[in-house]
C-alpha cells in the first residue's frame, strides 16, 4: 500500500510501505479522504516545530475518514464498506489522567503523525489502516471529506466546553484558520450573541463571514481595528485565540471585558503574556488542547445539519498529487484547507 511519508523539511514522499496484521478487537480500513492540518505543515515545511523534531521518517496524517474493509474478531457494530471517521486520539485509559477523566492529557498518548516521542507515532495518511473499533464513529450521510473534518471539529467543540455557557455572550475570535472559523461554528452554536473574528488575509476573513462572523477585521491592513472595542475596559466575554502569535493575543486582551475569558488553541510555541492586563481586568486565561468525547458529537452535529463544514474544503486532490495539496493548504490566500482523496468515498 502507499503512504505519505515526511523525511524532513520539503521532503515528502508518497512510498509503499507494508500492511499490518488485524488483531481482535480491530477495524481493517481503507482510507477515503485526509485532511492536511496545521501539524501536517509545520513538519513538511520546517521539520517540526519548536522543540518537537522530525528524527526519523514519519507517515503523516491524523484528520481522516475511512471505509471498512475487514472487522476482527469479536468487533460488532459495523459491516464492510461503512463511512466511518477515525480518531486519532487513542488514550492508553490505564494512567493516572484517563483515570481522571482526562483523556486527552493521557501520559501514554499514542496520536496519529506525532513526531513528540521517538520512535515516532506514524500517522494515518496511508491506503490501508488499522485501528481500534472504539476510534471509529459511524459517518453514514456523510461525505468522506466532511467526516474527515470531525477531528478539527472536535478540537473546537472542546474548546467551546471549556469555555463555559456562550448564550448571549459575545465573542472575539483571533485567527481565521480552519481552527478559528469551526470556533465561530461552534460558537454560534452554543448561542453565541455576537461573534467578531479578525486576521490578516482578506480570503479567511470572508470565509469567517460566510460560516456565521457578525463582522470581521483585516488586522494587516487596520492594525487598531479593535480599538472601539477597548473603550470601558474592553467589550468581548469570551476570546478563541487560534494564532498562537504573541501580538494576536496582546490586541485581544485589551478588548476583552473584565472577568472575560481568554480560550487558547493556537499552538504557535511560548508567548509574552501583558500580565498587568489580565491580573488588572481579572481575567481567565484557559488552555484547550486535544479532545475525546467531542469527536464523536461533532460527527453528530454534522449528521443532523446543525454544524456544516463544506464551506471549508472546497481542495480535494488524489494522492498522487499529495505534496501539491500541502502547498495549497499552506496558502492562505486561496485555501483554507485541502484534503487528499485516497479512494473513491
Amino acid at each position: 500500500m502507499k503512504a505519505i511519508v515526511i523525511h524532513g523539511a520539503k521532503d515528502l514522499r508518497v512510498e509503499t510501505t507494508t500492511s499490518e496484521p488485524l488483531g481482535p478487537g480491530q477495524i481493517r480500513l481503507r482510507l477515503a479522504a485526509g485532511g492536511v492540518c496545521g501539524s501536517d505543515l509545520h513538519y513538511y515545511n520546517h521539520g517540526g516545530f519548536g522543540t518537537v523534531r522530525l528524527r526519523e521518517p514519519m507517515i503523516l496524517g491524523h484528520e481522516v475518514s475511512a471505509r471498512v474493509m475487514e472487522l476482527g474478531d469479536g468487533v460488532t457494530g459495523f459491516c464492510n464498506g461503512q463511512l466511518v471517521a477515525v480518531s486519532p486520539s487513542r488514550p492508553c485509559g490505564t494512567c493516572r489522567y484517563c483515570q481522571e477523566g482526562l483523556p486527552n492529557h493521557c501520559l501514554n498518548m499514542r496520536f496519529y503523525g506525532s513526531a513528540m516521542p521517538f520512535p515516532h507515532i506514524q500517522g494515518a495518511f496511508r491506503e490501508e489502516l488499522i485501528v481500534e473499533a472504539a476510534q471509529c464513529v459511524d459517518a453514514t450521510g456523510l461525505s468522506a471529506g466532511e467526516a474527515a473534518m470531525a477531528e478539527p471539529l472536535a478540537v473546537t467543540l472542546h474548546a467551546t466546553l471549556r469555555a463555559g455557557s456562550l448564550m448571549g455572550k459575545r465573542v472575539l475570535v483571533t485567527g481565521c484558520g480552519p481552527i478559528g472559523v469551526l470556533s465561530i461554528l461552534c460558537a454560534r452554536r452554543a448561542g453565541a450573541a455576537e461573534i467578531v473574528a479578525t486576521d490578516l488575509s482578506e480570503f479567511t476573513l470572508g470565509l469567517a463571514r460566510k460560516c456565521g462572523a457578525d463582522r470581521v477585521l483585516n488586522m494587516a491592513t487596520h492594525p487598531d481595528a479593535l480599538a472601539d472595542y477597548t473603550v470601558d475596559k474592553g467589550h468581548f466575554d469570551l476570546l478563541y485565540e487560534c494564532t498562537g502569535a504573541a501580538p494576536a493575543l496582546s490586541a485581544a486582551i485589551a478588548a476583552l471585558r473584565p472577568r472575560g475569558i481568554v480560550l487558547q488553541l493556537g499552538l504557535g510555541g511560548d508567548m509574552s503574556l501583558p500580565m498587568m492586563a489580565i491580573t488588572a481586568k481579572e481575567l481567565d486565561l484557559r488552555g484547550s488542547f486535544r479532545f475525546h468525547a467531542e469527536f464523536a458529537t461533532g460527527v453528530t452535529l454534522m449528521q443532523k445539519g446543525l454544524i456544516d463544514v463544506t464551506p471549508l474544503i472546497p481542495h480535494t486532490l488524489p494522492l498522487a498529487e499529495a505534496e501539491a495539496a500541502f502547498r495549497i493548504a499552506a496558502d492562505r490566500s486561496q485555501a483554507m484547507k485541502a484534503q487528499i482523496r485516497f479512494a473513491d468515498a
